[in-house]
């Protein structure tokens, strides 16, 4: 077959053509209705086969109790009937112990990364403490913090916040890379300081990452709640938790369960809607 035989080869797409990527483009628009519809499907599908298992009796009550046995430890621990204490106190105490660490956490953590994807000397300096502990369980160190600082509420916030401060301080240091070298050049040619540098080029561009080390901090700190109130804490609901699997309640158990992860999502909705406000276009080509 002779070149002029040959049947001419279709022409590749042009990247600039908005039309080239049709089924692409649908794709993601289907996928932006299709992925809460999904969750809500599968949450819907959790909830009633929590329901049949109890209700058909394929679980005895104390391994799984019904979801009315909750709904009703509930009341009882709105009222002060479980623990002694309203639910929400349990709440209160709660949320101020893993926002005050979340908080410092995230006000050292920072600045804390930002140095280390800066300055040489300072990731000499502190990346080998956060590599040693980051690893570390928080139930490992949980007797060093009471031997140190006693069974109030410092222990307790000083544990949720070094779980916290690792996640935060490496996405911040991580997310330094994310300046290109063309945009810290430009940014110097124009005369910006050190300072301007960091506040107008290199801190934009680690925000993506930094959003990211914010939310894995949240739900560490969140993860590190039972174990911090596990000291001589009045009130707080990983101290409901405990108490309650003390004497078997475990409808009781599921109810604290339940609000430590519903907190820990409405967070995690925040910190995304958060995300989007502050860096909407990140993941858009």
């Amino acid at each position: 077959m002779t070149g002029s035989d040959r049947p001419p080869r279709a022409a590749p797409y042009a990247a600039s053509d908005p039309a080239a990527f049709p089924p692409a483009r649908r794709g993601r628009r289907g996928g932006l209705i299709l992925v809460p519809a999904i969750s809500t499907a599968t949450v819907l599908s959790a909830l009633g086969l929590w329901v049949v298992a109890t209700r058909a009796g394929w679980v005895k009550p104390l391994f799984l109790p019904p979801p009315e046995a909750v709904l009703s430890a509930f009341a009882q621990a709105w009222r002060g009937a479980v623990d002694g204490a309203p639910l929400g106190i349990h709440i209160r105490d709660s949320l101020l112990r893993v926002l005050g660490a979340f908080g410092l956490a995230a006000l050292v953590g920072i600045p804390i990364g930002l140095a280390m994807g800066t300055s040489r000397i300072a990731r000499g300096i502190l990346d080998p403490p956060i590599e040693f502990y980051r690893p570390l369980p928080p139930l490992a160190y949980l007797p060093l913090m009471i031997i140190w600082f006693g069974i109030g509420e410092l222990s307790k916030v000083l544990l949720i916040f070094l779980a916290c401060l690792a996640p935060v301080a490496l996405a911040a240091r991580a997310g330094v890379r994310s300046a290109s070298i063309d945009q810290i050049n430009a940014a110097r040619a124009l005369g910006a300081s050190r300072w301007q540098l960091l506040r107008h080029v290199v801190f934009p561009a680690a925000l993506p990452e930094i959003l990211i080390g914010l939310r894995i901090g949240m739900g560490v700190g969140w993860t590190t709640l039972v174990a911090a109130e596990m000291v001589a804490a009045q009130a707080g609901l990983g101290q409901l938790v405990l108490n309650a699997s003390n004497f078997l309640r475990t409808d009781v158990v599921l109810m604290g369960i339940l609000l430590i992860g519903l907190f820990a999502g409405l967070f995690e909705l925040g910190m995304r809607c958060l995300e989007r406000a502050l860096v909407p276009w990140k993941g858009r080509a």
